[in-house]
């Protein structure tokens, strides 16, 4: 397996994956602080959790469509589209909390707009990693992505904090600048994007979205993962909401709950570099389970200490395996998945996976209000056990064997195709 010094000489990686990086770091600032602005301006939990899912109700919107998109349009220029248009939206928000004038419903309509050029830009993103790097570079370059979230974190809270509490409008001024970064830096990419040639007679976006779906619900393995990726994403999504408004409400100070995320980066980005080495050496769906069950222990802790340090410390021992589980995950489907639908197989694999993840911040933020935090973590901490129960008994997860092996098996098929043909 490629290792990170054989991929960092990879020009148009490194192109990608630094805009990308701006670009990921910009966003967690701003989603940092649209929970703070809307309670600074409501003083509701409900109209934090809101926003926040007005932009996850965008990007799962968008996961479909863009699916077909990226196996239509070329990569690059639906990237850039989507860079430009948060640089516009963002440049919106700073403008008006400038001049006194940010409103709730200003927020929620930039929060759907950035949440639809998030799901547009992504699966023309993955889907150009198979053009830009080579087939043995994959698993580490899906780590390198895994760890570039990671940065984002480690640096977006703390950031975020701080221009937070210089002015209201600095984050989202911050935001632009980082989506005209990576607007520029798309630019300079030489891989040619342009989506695979079509074959057959033309077919209407709606039969495209159906095959990509159809695609992925054909195969047992990909059915089981993306009802336990559902379940799991609200669930842990809805803990550290629930935390994180906990804090808030408490009045600690917005810097301290940055660290948070500082906590969450440093262990993301360590096991996104150490996610190369564990996905070669364990079995893909030994993995998966294991991730799974990660998430369980620590619902216990943020129960009862809801203090940065303790909510600190509980996501970053989860970000430890969850980079290797993603980007195992991302490699086996990939590899399985024929160039011509790499598109709507990324997106209708993303939208399955996240097609309740906007109900979320509902969740928690309900919980919080109607049982308090401790009882709020207690009950979905317990669901996410039960959620670990998907990958654990289901059979077709659980047999797929190391790479080596099911690469190997591939090979072979892909063999007898040509052999045959």
């Amino acid at each position: 397996m490629n290792g990170y010094r054989d991929l960092a000489k990879n020009r148009d990686f490194t192109i990608l994956w630094t805009g990308q990086t701006i670009s990921d770091l910009g966003s967690q600032v701003s989603m940092f602080v649209f929970p703070l602005v809307t309670y600074a301006l409501t003083g509701s939990a409900v109209w934090a959790a809101v926003i926040e899912a007005a932009f996850l109700v965008g990007l799962c919107g968008a996961l479909l469509p863009a699916g077909v998109l990226a196996d239509r349009v070329h990569r690059r220029l639906i990237m850039r589209a989507a860079s430009g248009g948060g640089a516009l939206l963002y440049a919106s928000l700073a403008v008006a909390a400038y001049a006194g004038s940010l409103t709730i419903a200003h927020l929620a309509a930039v929060a759907l707009l950035t949440g639809v050029a998030t799901g547009i830009s992504g699966p023309a993103e993955m889907s150009s990693l198979r053009s830009v790097v080579s087939r043995e570079q994959l698993p580490t370059a899906l780590s390198q992505s895994q760890a570039r979230q990671h940065v984002a974190s480690l640096l977006g809270g703390p950031l975020g904090g701080i221009l937070y509490g210089v002015a209201r409008w600095m984050p989202f001024a911050f935001d632009a600048v980082s989506f005209a970064a990576s607007w520029f830096a798309l630019g300079w990419m030489r891989t040619d994007l342009s989506a695979p040639e079509r074959v057959g007679p033309p077919r209407k976006p709606a039969q495209d979205v159906v095959e990509g779906i159809r695609f992925i619900l054909s195969w047992p393995y990909f059915r089981a993962i993306a009802v336990f990726s559902a379940s799991v994403n609200l669930l842990v999504n809805a803990m550290f909401f629930v935390a994180i408004l906990r804090m808030v409400q408490d009045g600690v100070d917005p810097r301290a709950i940055g660290l948070v995320s500082t906590a969450a980066g440093v262990a993301g980005i360590l096991g996104a570099l150490a996610a190369p080495w564990i996905i070669e050496r364990m079995p893909t769906g030994l993995l998966v389970v294991v991730t799974a069950w990660s998430f369980v222990p620590f619902a216990i802790p943020m129960a009862f200490w809801d203090s940065p340090a303790v909510v600190a410390g509980a996501l970053g021992f989860i970000m430890l395996l969850n980079p290797a589980g993603n980007a195992s995950g991302s490699n086996y489907r990939i590899a399985h998945t024929p160039a011509h639908l790499q598109g709507r197989a990324q997106s209708a694999g993303q939208f399955l996976g996240t097609s309740v993840i906007w109900l979320a911040p509902l969740l928690g933020g309900v919980l919080l209000e109607h049982i308090g935090g401790r009882d709020a973590v207690l009950v979905i901490g317990a669901l996410t056990a039960l959620a670990a129960l998907i990958p654990t008994l289901s059979g077709a997860i659980r047999t797929v064997p190391k790479p080596a092996v099911w690469q190997a098996e591939l090979d072979a098929r892909d063999a007898e195709l040509l052999v045959a043909a």
